[in-house]
């Protein structure tokens, strides 16, 4: 029998994790392009930005780290599709038609499993950023703030992850939405500040998600007023998640017949 859905989601979520750890390349990997980029735009891009931030390398990694902590989401999200894609074409999500386990379940092991590699991801983007120069004399509050945020981004950009995961027709096609995910915060205030760009593009820059989240999490980072931006960022990220999540949950009720 159950032992409930907490039970089960934990035991699947387990299970998950053991999957993951078996393959830590997988967290290595979703780092490194983040990593890469946080290195490229501070020693070769760096010196030619203007941000207004400083002059030093470590403030604009400071400037940088909040984009590129979303791009390491954005990047990690795209293996919570590929590992729920090859669950459903292994067979693993039908055989709970007959089992006694919470349906809901196997999606939550999937998504708690993505948060917990996402987290480990972004402790490691945050450590070479520290090692390269950043400082903050953000407060303990400040980053509990920034932690929210940040989990707040994860579950939904990991619940818009299900999605393609439940309906993929190839393992190629359940990772391939992550792609323009990755590239949005180019077009946001994340590398350069939105004033530096042509009109139409300022525009999109300027009322698109990222922008709000990464000035909200650059501000507490830097000790800086909030100010309205945290309103639009929390909006964005409630929003993302609750029409992902009834997606992903009539997506998989269609799955499973």
């Amino acid at each position: 029998m159950s032992g409930g859905p907490l039970r089960d989601t934990a035991l699947l979520t387990g299970r998950s994790l053991r999957h993951v750890l078996r393959s830590p390349d997988t967290i290595i990997t979703t780092a490194v392009m983040p990593v890469a980029f946080l290195l490229l735009f501070v020693f070769v891009l760096g010196g030619a930005i203007d941000t207004g931030a400083g002059t030093g390398e470590g403030d604009y990694t400071g400037y940088l780290l909040p984009g590129i902590l979303l791009i390491t989401v954005a990047s990690g999200v795209a293996y919570t599709a590929h590992r729920l894609f090859l669950d459903v074409q292994s067979g693993f999500v039908e055989r709970f038609r007959s089992l006694p386990i919470a349906r809901s379940a196997v999606l939550w092991a999937h998504v708690l499993t993505s948060v917990v590699a996402n987290l480990i991801s972004m402790a490691v983007v945050v450590a070479v950023a520290l090692a390269i120069g950043f400082r903050t004399g953000a407060g303990i509050g400040s980053w509990l703030a920034v932690a929210g945020i940040l989990l707040l981004f994860t579950l939904a950009m990991t619940w818009l992850a299900v999605n393609p995961g439940l309906t993929a027709t190839s393992v190629e096609g359940a990772s391939a939405f992550s792609y323009p995910l990755i590239f949005l915060p180019f077009l946001s205030s994340a590398f350069v500040p939105t004033g530096s760009m042509p009109g139409p593009v300022r525009w999109f820059a300027e009322h698109q998600p990222v922008t709000s989240i990464v000035d909200t999490i650059r501000a507490l980072l830097t000790q800086q007023p909030v100010g309205n931006a945290v309103w639009p960022a929390l909006g964005w990220c409630g929003a993302i998640l609750l029409l992902a999540h009834a997606a992903a949950v009539l997506a998989y009720r269609r799955k499973l017949g």
